[in-house]
Formats: C-alpha cells, structure tokens, sequence
C-alpha cells in the first residue's frame, strides 16, 4: 500500500472514529463545545489539555474538526486490543525519564516528527490524572516540544468528568459506579500561544482562566515562583 493510500485510510479511520464518538459521547452527557476556531485547520498544532478523567482525551478528540495523534503514558499499550486500536489511531505511547528513558525520547521524536509533518499533536502537560480535581504541577515537557518545533500551542480544559466513574474523586478510575447520568461536560479551546510566550506560567494562567480546576497547592507554588 503506497503512502497516499495508508494516510487516507488513516483519515476515514479517524473521522469514523470522531464521529462514533461524538454520538456516543452526546448520548451519555450533555455535550459543549466551546472555542473550537481558536485550533488552526492545518499545520502542525500542539494541543495541552488538563486531565481529570481516564476518558477525558475522548472528549478533546471528538470535540477536535482534524486528526489528533495523542500522547498516552506506555502502560495503556499493555492491553492487546488497546494496544491494536491505538496502534491504529497512531497514539504515541510515552513514559518517564526514570521508568524508560529510551521510550521517552522516541516519544519526544515522534511528537518532533508528527508537529513537522503538520500533524495535531494532543498532550496532557500535568503527566498524571487530578486526584481532587485540581490541576496538578505542570511538566515543563512542552516547552521543549515548541522550543524545537515553533507551533501554535492551544489549551484545552474539559470541564465536569471529576466526579464521573472514569476520575478519582472514588479511589481508583472505574472502581465505583458514580451514578451520574447525561451530565454536562464543556471541552473549551482557548486562543493559540504563540511560541515565544510559552512556558510553565502562561499554561497554568490560562487553564484557571479557561475555568479548569483550581490550582492544587503544589501547582499554586508552582505558579508564585514563575517569573
């Protein structure tokens, strides 16, 4: 199969699967999204988003009008059927420097590869699913990304997961049954930062102005020392 093919194959592959997504995500939740003409149609993009649900990166995926090649920690590649549908959706799989180093820098290469290519690339810069439902100290990781590859980086906070089934506000993700049904979730976009302004402080600035959670007090430290 040449290239051309294998690309437009992956494309029906990926409008099939927002589409699926998008209904079946209407069906259980009150759906809305905010902001969605602050993601540029083409070029490379580097989408950071909070993470307060084990699910939550269905709802930026859904919510998105292009193709997104997400980050996800390795270990949700342990799964064979997992591992087969995000080899599919061309999910780049990473993991700490101090669990596997080699595989974070073919992640750090792939996501290099894919911005240059002028792909969507989704990363969630907290590096870890919110416990209380604030956002946690934001991993610098980003920074580099844009430093080597100057794309529009544009924030997304999905608002209303914490408390659901698939988040920790009952133990570990999917441990309890919430009981919440069709509640309202807001996947809202904000406007692009532009290369030279992005960094550490500016994110958590515009995450809490964006409406996500509240600064957790590490991340809150975090911020009060930024320059």
């Amino acid at each position: 199969m040449t290239q051309r093919a294998t690309d437009r194959s992956y494309r029906l592959w990926m409008l099939s699967l927002r589409v699926i997504a998008r209904v079946l995500l209407h069906l259980g939740y009150r759906l809305r999204v905010e902001g969605i003409e602050h993601v540029p149609r083409e070029g490379g993009v580097l989408v950071v988003s909070n993470h307060t649900a084990f699910h939550d990166w269905l709802f930026v995926g859904a919510a998105l009008r292009r193709p997104a090649r997400f980050v996800m920690h390795q270990h949700h590649h342990q799964y064979p059927l997992l591992r087969a549908f995000f080899g599919a959706s061309r999910v780049i799989p990473i993991a700490p420097k101090k669990e596997d180093a080699s595989r974070l820098a073919a992640a750090m290469d792939a996501i290099d590869r894919a911005l240059a290519d002028g792909e969507l690339v989704v990363i969630f810069p907290e590096g870890t699913m919110s416990a209380d439902g604030r956002l946690s100290p934001i991993r610098p990781g980003f920074e580099r990304i844009v430093k080597k590859q100057p794309v529009p980086t544009v924030p997304v906070i999905v608002e209303g997961l914490f408390g659901s089934t698939f988040s920790r506000a009952h133990g570990a993700p999917m441990s309890k049954w919430s009981g919440r049904v069709r509640a309202p979730v807001v996947v809202r976009f904000g406007e692009a930062i532009t290369p030279d302004r992005v960094d550490v402080a500016t994110l958590a600035r515009t995450f809490t102005k964006l409406g996500a959670q509240s600064l957790g007090d590490e991340a809150s430290a975090q911020l009060a020392h930024a320059p």
